[in-house]
């Protein structure tokens, strides 16, 4: 599982089509966003591992 922070596999970073961009969908405050804007966000406290299969999974 990749370590705590990694953007790229969180629930919460996803791709906004109408700004070309992927985001954070946290709501973080302005602290927060300075780390996550300068890519120093490396302990981030919302991340969750975007497992797409943890449902099946369950089901088994």
């Amino acid at each position: 599982m990749p370590g705590k922070g990694n953007c790229e596999c969180c629930i919460n970073y996803s791709y906004d089509e109408e700004c070309g961009f992927y985001v954070c969908e946290v709501n973080l405050d302005e602290d927060e966003m300075g780390r996550f804007m300068r890519n120093d966000f490396s302990d981030c406290p919302y991340f969750q591992y975007n497992d797409e299969y943890k449902i099946v999974r369950k089901q088994m």
